[in-house]
């Protein structure tokens, strides 16, 4: 984790909760995404404003700003990464796969000790083990896409599904501001996302690939944005 982001990190690991479904498209992930966000963290009372001049002017203030622009930074390493996996992948660019798949890795990693420094070595261990069956699982699902090998696919997203649940549980547990239904949900659109994306990029869709990267980095946000009004109301004094 970089210097900038040790003293927020361990707040922002709580983001952690990458995992995939095969069931959603990505915009019907989105949308079911944007209400389960309302739920997680309380709505700022609405001003008595007319007519505000900009969408930013009507969205309350984040209550840990720093907090929430260190976990779009992690949250954004993540997709950064997969999303070069799959194109080195697509590319048959074995060294950049690797140079990608190690890249996730290590992400992963920084956000488990940020969890154990809230939570103790054992939550950091437990939370590493489920990262790492998310990525496998993601990587899994586009090595067998890359080779049409549809029965190993569907493993892959069966996986994503329950490793889903298994993150939702472990953060609700973390967190009593997170339920674990209304996580899910986010996760599971979240997968939408990297479904999508892996599919539009081994298809060689440039095009349709850029439209759904913008979607998954603007769902990445409303994620880390719902998880760090959570964390703000857990941990009042730590965060900022």
């Amino acid at each position: 984790m970089s210097a900038s982001l040790k003293p927020l990190g361990l707040a922002a690991a709580l983001v952690a909760v990458a995992a995939c479904s095969p069931a959603p498209s990505a915009a019907a992930g989105s949308d079911a995404a944007t209400a389960s966000a309302a739920e997680v963290t309380e709505a700022a009372p609405a001003p008595v404003a007319t007519a505000p001049s900009t969408a930013a002017d009507a969205a309350p203030a984040p209550a840990a700003p720093q907090l929430q622009a260190a976990m779009r930074d992690l949250w954004h390493g993540h997709i950064v990464h997969a999303r070069d996996y799959a194109l080195a992948v697509h590319a048959g660019d074995k060294a950049a796969a690797k140079s990608a798949a190690d890249a996730v890795v290590a992400n992963a990693k920084d956000i488990s000790k940020a969890v154990a420094g809230f939570y103790g070595d054992a939550a950091g261990d437990g939370m590493l083990g489920l990262l790492a069956g998310h990525w496998g699982a993601v990587k899994a699902m586009t090595d067998a896409r890359a080779k049409d090998d549809k029965a190993a696919a569907d493993k892959a997203m069966a996986d994503l599904t329950a490793n889903a649940g298994e993150i939702a549980k472990f953060l609700a547990g973390a967190n009593p501001n997170l339920p674990e239904d209304t996580v899910r949900g986010l996760l599971l659109a979240h997968g939408a996302h990297h479904s999508q994306q892996v599919n539009l990029i081994l298809a060689g869709d440039t095009a349709g690939e850029a439209t759904e990267w913008t979607a998954m980095q603007s769902h990445m946000d409303m994620i880390a944005d719902a998880l760090a009004g959570a964390i703000a109301k857990q941990f009042p004094d730590k965060a900022s």
